[in-house]
């Protein structure tokens, strides 16, 4: 069984599109089988606050563009979760005092990443797709996997919203769409972030592998 979560739902479909005789159940955690417009909007606004720092060089720094990292991550702490998340101070559950040290949190987090590196990681988000042409389109693509699959979109995901999840579970033959509920955004489906989400998860497995 392959399972991942943001990225790693965008791997768990291609495994499923391209070892059909070897994946016997996926679990696409908040991701999709290909950068969705939106989010391609999305990503293009936090590589352009990086790149804006003009120690970034076009990618030639000597050292590291700090300022563009922090704002990359700045940026990126506004869609990682839910708008309740920030209205209903959620954010306390996961030790943040308010929500400058949720951004506070982010930045740093971010500054201490190698910048080309980040914007490599971007660019394969935003190439993925599991329906290139020599597979006959995306349609086409999702209609040959054969594995189990359990979609299991977050409820208040930004980047991945579930209506998009929806229209790929449809084209997957005996499909589950089941969402995971949460109140915390994208990073619902990050592991181990919180027991009610874990659990989900967790059942998720359960019932493709059988238990």
């Amino acid at each position: 069984m392959v399972a991942g979560w943001s990225m790693g739902a965008l791997q768990a479909y291609e495994w499923a599109v391209r070892y059909p005789e070897m994946v016997y159940g996926i679990l696409p955690i908040a991701g999709a089988a290909r950068c969705s417009p939106h989010n391609f909007v999305f990503l293009e606004g936090v590589k352009s606050a990086l790149a804006a720092d003009q120690a970034y060089d076009g990618g030639r720094y000597s050292s590291p563009p700090v300022r563009g990292l922090r704002a990359f991550g700045t940026v990126y702490a506004g869609w990682a979760y839910s708008q309740e998340f920030f209205r209903d101070g959620i954010y306390r559950e996961l030790g943040y005092r308010d929500v400058d040290h949720v951004l506070d949190d982010w930045a740093d987090d971010h500054k201490h990443m190698d910048a080309n590196n980040l914007l490599t990681v971007l660019g394969t988000w935003q190439r993925a797709d599991v329906g290139s042409p020599a597979r006959g389109g995306f349609e086409t693509a999702l209609g040959r996997i054969r594995a189990r699959c359990i979609v299991m979109p977050g409820t208040s995901d930004l980047y991945f919203p579930a209506a998009d999840s929806r229209l790929e579970a449809d084209l997957i033959a005996g499909a589950e769409f089941r969402p995971l509920q949460s109140n915390l955004g994208h990073v619902a489906g990050r592991p181990g972030i919180r027991a009610a989400e874990s659990e989900q998860i967790a059942d998720a497995m359960r019932a493709l592998l059988g238990g």
